[in-house]
Order: structure tokens, then C-alpha cells, then sequence
């Protein structure tokens, strides 16, 4: 017999936490497993942020922000069992940070009329919003970050790869196939030799993938990894000399935990971004003073500040920016799931606004419509300085190639319209 039964840590959760609020806040989190090296800064910055909101201002509109946290160990049954244990509690919107997740509860959410928002990740056609009405995965998605590093590559060969070859070692799941289909468009287009590299989970074993690399030798490597796969991909990568500045990830491959490990020998390692990077920004004075020094971290503190913790800050910014925008909208403070989805739809962030937040310059300006849950797939470069032990930008923000991308969207949203009797439109 096959049952739904909520997990213990959801059940610890509620019956510890305190009364259901009208702004529920679902963080499916993963502290434990072979991805919570990642999962736990994520994690800290995502809550963190709430609970400024609520210690310095009172929540959002005068309604107090409840987070719910649920363990996924980066499991999608799991994911899918919290999705079912918290979605009554009058969720505003999930965040599942999996692809695997993402793929299993679009169907599951659609129906039940809770947004979800795939920051970065998750099916890349979803930014088509007239099919995928309560998906959202702005700012930037998979197929925005392969013709990112691609344009990067580009740049860096005066505009001309032909001829060259470039590898993409990737997870063998839905995550790490999501470029795929892009990357092969984009080597018609500019002439590149693409070879594809999977790695199985968790990524431990990749002896043979990096034997085929110095073999092969190809001009540049790619990598779509997560977890310990990061840094093991990375040591390898030092391993056989090859060249760290050509190797590049994408933004779930460039955090502190994937580089440290290979000491020195990290140098020069690149990895895509959508925000900033750093601390120095003026809301993070007040998450030190509200949070971390009053001690409401969700965390230790030690996470303030890095790649994941301001990855998950900035999701759980949007977030509130679209609380914000659906209280406006329908005219009451304690809005539901449905009005949030409509908050979302209508975000729109612009230097201004996050300057008034605290953070200026610190993601791309953007703006969401029914037709597009994506943003407009801006990017930038982080390269790692291992004497100074950061990611630092040594790009500007870029725009994927939207020529490739957009009817590559419209062709995998048909396609799934039409599988799922879904007539679409705005």
C-alpha cells in the first residue's frame, strides 16, 4: 500500500513552530545527504532573509512571514512528500531547488494552484508563462547559462570557435540534460565540436570522464554539476593539468565548497552567476544586526555572504518583492496562493527598487508578463581568486542568445500543451 505520509521534519516543524500565518513560506531544504554542502547556505540565505523581514519590519504589510522547513536531502520522492505535507497549510509558493523536484510537482502545483518559482533551474520552457501558468523561473534559466559561457567562450576567440571542441561534463539526471538540446543548437550555429560527458550521481566516480578529457584534449570543458560532483570534476580537472580558465560552470558549479578543496589548483576557475557576489551591500548589516547577532540565523552565521547564502537570499527577495506586488495588486496584506501567482506574473525589479532594498547593483533589472515567467536571461562571469578566497565578476551583465533560446521555448511549450490538453494564452 502506497500512502503519502508527511515526514517527521515536516511534523516537527508544525507542531514546534508557531500559529499558522496568512504568509507561509515552504523552504524544502536539504541539511543532509551528498548535496548539503550546497543545500545548506542555500537554506540559511532563503530563511535569513524572512526572518529580517520579520524582526525589522514586522513581515510584509503587517503580515508576519511563517517558514515552514521540510528536509529533502535532495530526493525528489521526498521533495514531492513535503510539496504534499505543507501545500494545505496555505503556502504562498515553493521553491524546490531540484530540477527532479521541479519536474514532478509542475503537473502537481499547476493543479492545485500554487506558483512555483525555479530560480535558475527547473524546465527551461516553463518561461513560457501562456502554457506554464504557475511556473516561474526568472531571471535566468539552463538554456540562457549553456549560451552564456558559450558567448563568453566566444568572446574570449574573437568571435570565432569553429573547429574548437567543447566538452560538457554534466549530472546524468534532468538537471544535467537541461543544456543539452541548447548546446547543440548553438555548435550548428558557431561551428564547435560538442562532446558529452554524464557523470552519475553523486559524482564521486569521474576517473574515466577526465582520462577521455586528456585524451580528447578538447579547447574548453563546460559543466553542469552539484554537490561533491563540483569538487571532485575540479580536482580531476587539476589533476591533469587542464587549463582552469577554460573550464567553466554553470551557476550551481561555483560556489566556496566546489573550489577550496583543490587548494591552489583551483585558480582561474570560472562559473556563471545572475546576482552579485560578496557582502558588501547595505541589507547585509541588517541580517548581521537583526539575525545573525540576535540569534535568529537559520544557520550559524558563517554562511553570510557566499555564493549559495546570497543565491538564496536573493530567491527569497523575489520572492518578497512579489508579496509586495500582489498585495498592491488585490488590495489586502494577507494574500493567497492564487494572488501570489499574480504578484509574480507582475514583478518587476529595477536598480532603483533593489537599491531601496539594500542591494544595490546586485542582479539584473528584469521584468515578468504572462508571456514571459523567465526574465530576459542576463548573466555574468565570477572567476575564482584562490589567494584571496572569493569568486570575483569579471564580467559585465550579458544576454544569452535569445535567437537560439526563444523558438527553442515556444517549440518544447507546444509540445507539452499539446501532451497535456492545455490550450495556453495570455
Amino acid at each position: 500500500m502506497k500512502m503519502k505520509l508527511m515526514t517527521a521534519a515536516v511534523a516537527a516543524v508544525m507542531a514546534a513552530g508557531p500559529a499558522l500565518a496568512d504568509l507561509t513560506i515552504v523552504d524544502t531544504s536539504y541539511r543532509t545527504g551528498p548535496y548539503a554542502a550546497n543545500g545548506i547556505p542555500f537554506s540559511d540565505g532563503y530563511q535569513d532573509y524572512f526572518t529580517l523581514l520579520n524582526e525589522r519590519d514586522g513581515g510584509i504589510g503587517g503580515e508576519k512571514i511563517n517558514i515552514v522547513e521540510c528536509e529533502t536531502g535532495y530526493n525528489t520522492e521526498k521533495g514531492v512528500e513535503c510539496y504534499e505535507a505543507t501545500k494545505g497549510e496555505g503556502a504562498l509558493v515553493y521553491q524546490p531547488l531540484s530540477t527532479g523536484i521541479t519536474y514532478q510537482l509542475i503537473p502537481k502545483a499547476t493543479a492545485d494552484g500554487i506558483p512555483l518559482h525555479t530560480m535558475g533551474y527547473g524546465r527551461t520552457s516553463a518561461k513560457n508563462g501562456a502554457v506554464f501558468k504557475w511556473v516561474f523561473n526568472y531571471p535566468a534559466n539552463y538554456w540562457d547559462g549553456a549560451s552564456l559561457a558559450v558567448t563568453h567562450i566566444l568572446d574570449q576567440n574573437a568571435n570565432d570557435i569553429s573547429g574548437k571542441t567543447i566538452a560538457l561534463v554534466y549530472h546524468n539526471s534532468a538537471y544535467g540534460k537541461e543544456p543539452i538540446r541548447t548546446l547543440e543548437e548553438l555548435s550548428k550555429k558557431h561551428g564547435f565540436n560538442l562532446s558529452l560527458l554524464p557523470v552519475d550521481h553523486p559524482g564521486q566516480e569521474q576517473k574515466s570522464q577526465w582520462l577521455q578529457i586528456r585524451r580528447e584534449k578538447p579547447d574548453y570543458v563546460l559543466m553542469w554539476g552539484w554537490g561533491v560532483m563540483n569538487q571532485v570534476a575540479i580536482q580531476e580537472a587539476v589533476n591533469i593539468r587542464f587549463p582552469m580558465e577554460n573550464f567553466i560552470g554553470i551557476w550551481w558549479s561555483g560556489s566556496e565548497n566546489d573550489v577550496k578543496a583543490a587548494g591552489d589548483g583551483a585558480n582561474g576557475y570560472k562559473a556563471l552567476t545572475f546576482h552579485n557576489l560578496g557582502s558588501d551591500y547595505p541589507v547585509y548589516d541588517d541580517i548581521q544586526t537583526h539575525v545573525v547577532d540576535a540569534g535568529k540565523a537559520a544557520g550559524t552565521g558563517d554562511q553570510v555572504g557566499t555564493v549559495l547564502y546570497n543565491r538564496g537570499m536573493y530567491a527569497a527577495m523575489l520572492a518578497a518583492e512579489a508579496i509586495k506586488t500582489a498585495q498592491e495588486m488585490h488590495g489586502t496584506a494577507a494574500i493567497n496562493s492564487a494572488q501570489m501567482r499574480d504578484g509574480m506574473e507582475n514583478l518587476e525589479m529595477t536598480e532603483a527598487k533593489m537599491t531601496d532594498i539594500g542591494l544595490p547593483n546586485f542582479g539584473p533589472e528584469f521584468k515578468v508578463s504572462c508571456d514571459n515567467h523567465g526574465g530576459n536571461g542576463f548573466g555574468a562571469v565570477s572567476q575564482w581568486d584562490a589567494a584571496a578566497g572569493e569568486f570575483k565578476l569579471i564580467t559585465e551583465y550579458f544576454q544569452s542568445d535569445q535567437d537560439v533560446i526563444q523558438p527553442l521555448v515556444e517549440e518544447d511549450s507546444a509540445a507539452f500543451a499539446a501532451e497535456n490538453g492545455i490550450e495556453g494564452g495570455c
